[in-house]
């Protein structure tokens, strides 16, 4: 072997010492595990997404244009107890990582002792047979640096650094779901709302037409089946007011959690839910889109990459692990003397650690981190799968709720129409009470429908405003800002 040979071997050896190796898998993305394109069919609009803007471009502001509904989702953003968790947490895993990351540097301290000892007489013949004390003193700085040749404290580094990263997406998908459940969740008390106006409204008519047949019945114009007729329909109403009351009252405290405080008082007029101005002009991007823009995906994305440098960390625990400790200051046997001249003290000690046996503690922990991995594996999979589906699903009632509705709303209107009819001939006794009885439980029932409809359609476009990305920005034009902070 030849010298130059001999050196450059010499050079390489040290470089590896130095710089270290990594023993973490390398990362790749799993394939992703839902087909290229969104379904198609009479269930799905066609559209031209060129001309519009991507939902994640969309500020919230822009795309829910009620005023009361804009104040409530800013005071949820203030206060929700959900949001300021994961707000925290962030700032939690951003110190662990610091935690971790410092792992990697020289640990310096210093100290000052005095150390005291006192020999017995029959273990210190050379002092005469008396007893012997002795006192020393030391100041100094010392230096501990585990010097990671094999990557386990790197590994853990970025492990936590994909922790504190999986926060941020973590945060950001928090406060995008936020804003979907504070719109629905209004939505849904308009909607409980105008089902009380519906059934205030037939319980009044019903009520009427139950007093007339009860002085019909009392007179003996009507018959008992009659009036058993028309008291159906209003205690039907009553018991449909009472749990419409339950559920208004049990939206505005689902909504009262959300925001983190009461209501506020709101000087703008309700809307109502057909006069609602949600955008629905929303372009679905291709699915491959939903890695980038989709908060837990992303979070999904970073757990992965964490789970695979945990298998980097758990390899390197087969190797050895060295130390290097070192300490310099001054010492003496008197505190007068312990800066005078010769007084220095240093010591350099390194060390190499090696498990022999651990009866395959190792072993499984590397497994257990390959398991981990196969899991953060699967998690990622099922939540684009969850995603696409959303997407999926919103797409298909976004091209089939306006024409229902168009429907519903055509109905409703010949269910009125139908139940006049019926009232005026039973006037002019052309017909049986049972025919308006008929008539009137229709159309209640029409306008309960088209109330549920309405509400289906708005909370399907919030919810899929939210499935592709949307809920991040205030304004449209927005530049997009950290996930740290709010």
């Amino acid at each position: 072997m030849t010298t130059s040979t001999s050196r450059a071997r010499s050079l390489t050896v040290a470089t590896l010492l130095l710089t270290g190796c990594s023993l973490t898998p390398e990362y790749h993305r799993p394939p992703q595990p839902v087909a290229d394109a969104y379904p198609k069919g009479a269930a799905y609009a066609q559209e031209d997404p060129s001309s519009m803007a991507a939902a994640g471009d969309i500020g919230w502001r822009d795309f829910l244009a009620d005023p009361r509904l804009q104040l409530l989702v800013e005071v949820a953003l203030r206060n929700n107890r959900d949001l300021r968790m994961a707000v925290l947490n962030v700032e939690l895993l951003r110190t662990q990582f610091r935690i971790q990351s410092a792992a990697l540097a020289p640990q310096i301290g210093a100290f000052a002792d005095h150390e005291r000892s006192r020999t017995p007489a029959d273990l210190a013949p050379r002092a005469g047979g008396n007893a012997s004390r002795l006192d020393s003193y030391s100041v100094g700085a010392s230096v501990s640096w585990e010097i990671d040749l094999f990557g386990r404290l790197r590994s853990l580094k970025a492990g936590a650094l994909e922790q504190y990263l999986a926060s941020v997406q973590g945060r950001k998908a928090t406060e995008i779901l936020l804003v979907s459940q504070v719109a629905d969740q209004y939505l849904a008390m308009l909607a409980n709302d105008e089902l009380l106006d519906v059934t205030q409204r037939t319980l009044e008519t019903a009520t009427v037409s139950y007093d007339l047949m009860k002085l019909q019945f009392d007179t003996g114009g009507a018959s008992e089946l009659d009036l058993r007729q028309a008291e159906t329909i209003v205690e039907l109403a009553r018991a449909n007011r009472a749990a419409q009351l339950r559920a208004r009252a049990q939206a505005e405290n689902g909504l009262t959690v959300l925001l983190g405080q009461p209501q506020p008082a709101v000087a703008a007029p309700i809307t109502r839910l057909a006069d609602q101005v949600i955008l629905a002009d929303i372009p679905a991007d291709l699915p491959s889109a939903l890695l980038s823009r989709r908060p837990d995906v992303l979070q999904a994305e970073a757990l992965l990459r964490a789970a695979n440098a945990n298998i980097g960390a758990a390899r390197a625990a087969f190797f050895p692990v060295l130390s290097l400790t070192s300490s310099g200051g001054t010492a003496s046997a008197g505190l007068n003397d312990l800066f005078a001249a010769g007084s220095s003290a240093w010591t350099v000690q390194a060390s190499v650690v090696e498990t022999i046996f651990d009866a395959g503690v190792r072993s499984s922990g590397v497994q257990a981190a390959r398991v981990n991995r196969a899991i953060g594996v699967a998690q990622y999979e099922k939540t684009i799968q969850n995603a696409f589906r959303e997407v999926a699903d919103g797409l298909a009632a976004r091209g089939t709720f306006d024409e229902q509705i168009v429907s519903l709303e055509r109905f409703t209107a010949a269910q009125r129409r139908r139940f006049e009819l019926a009232q005026l001939l039973y006037r002019n006794g052309q017909a049986s009470y049972l025919d308006v009885l008929t008539a009137q439980t229709a159309l209640y029932d029409a306008e309960q429908v088209l109330v549920s409809a309405r509400l289906q359609r708005l909370t399907n476009l919030v919810d899929l405003y939210r499935a592709l990305g949307g809920g991040w920005l205030e304004h449209t034009g927005d530049q997009p800002r950290s996930g740290e902070l709010p």
